[in-house]
């Protein structure tokens, strides 16, 4: 019903009941760790500690499904079949898959397990996407805030780049001038002030790396174990501000190489 692949093995059948051998199927992940270096088909397990347990003989094995994490991790999950002495008392489920609509089917669902147990509640019906979109909320959340944070500092950032050569440009017109009487071509004077943009953010980088690492590394010390970026995500702000410096940089580099040499030593 969920779509859960069966890597190898079989699925459980209407022979797979109360009165015959126990049997279960398992994830990818328990047949690993249990069976690293053998096939976990045919092989027996044991649940719980209880000595009277009987042993179960795995007949197939499906793939990891993690619902616990946004972020997919292996996940150990061994399915049983209900009418071979698997666990009842819980919150149980009932999924239905739909072509269409699925709410159009709570009134008749509802019916069908009310003609079956007509004490039997069933609360909050509900759809897989709905129930993703519940969960994943919060997630949501936090990369609206982090995400509009991100893009406010990545703003102030581009803003002081762009001051600060604005501001040297400014005071460097007279050498401007100088160097193209001297032969220097616009490009050259453009090409100077971009390197000096890159300049500026690659110290910031490096600074920010720096008071970053450290700064997990006290936190570390005070909260225990801090998840800390990846490469990838690290490689990727570094480019993102590389980006953004070179784009603030380009006014006052334009500024730079468009210099009147005529002007500027009138100016001064």
């Amino acid at each position: 019903m969920l779509g859960v692949p069966i890597l190898s093995g079989r699925d459980f059948t209407d022979q797979d009941r109360g009165d015959t051998e126990p049997v279960a199927i398992v994830s990818q992940s328990v047949a690993q760790r249990m069976f690293p270096n053998a096939d976990a088909i045919d092989r027996h397990l044991r649940l719980g500690t209880a000595s009277t347990a009987k042993p179960r003989r795995i007949v197939g094995i499906v793939a990891d499904v993690d619902d616990q994490n946004v972020v997919q991790e292996p996940t150990l999950t061994i399915y049983q079949p209900m009418a071979g002495g698997g666990m009842v008392g819980f919150a149980n489920r009932l999924f239905v898959r739909a072509a269409g609509d699925p709410y159009t089917l709570v009134p008749s669902v509802t019916r069908i397990i009310h003609e079956i147990s007509a004490d039997q509640a069933v609360e909050r019906p509900a759809t897989l996407e709905d129930v993703r979109a519940e969960v994943l909320t919060p997630e949501r959340l936090n990369t609206f805030v982090f995400s509009a944070l991100g893009g406010i500092a990545l703003l102030i950032a581009v803003i002081g780049v762009a001051g600060v050569l604005a501001f040297s440009v400014g005071a460097r017109m007279r050498e401007f001038g100088v160097r193209l009487a001297l032969g220097s071509t616009p490009r050259e004077l453009r090409t100077g002030v971009l390197r000096d943009g890159l300049r500026i953010a690659a110290f910031g980088i490096a600074a920010g790396a720096a008071s970053g690492y450290a700064l997990v590394r006290l936190t570390e010390g005070v909260f225990g174990t801090v998840q800390r970026p990846g490469a990838l995500s690290l490689i990727g702000a570094a480019i993102v501000l590389i980006g953004a410096a070179a784009a603030a940089s380009l006014v006052p580099a334009m500024r730079a190489s468009r210099v009147d040499v005529l002007q500027a030593f009138r100016a001064e």
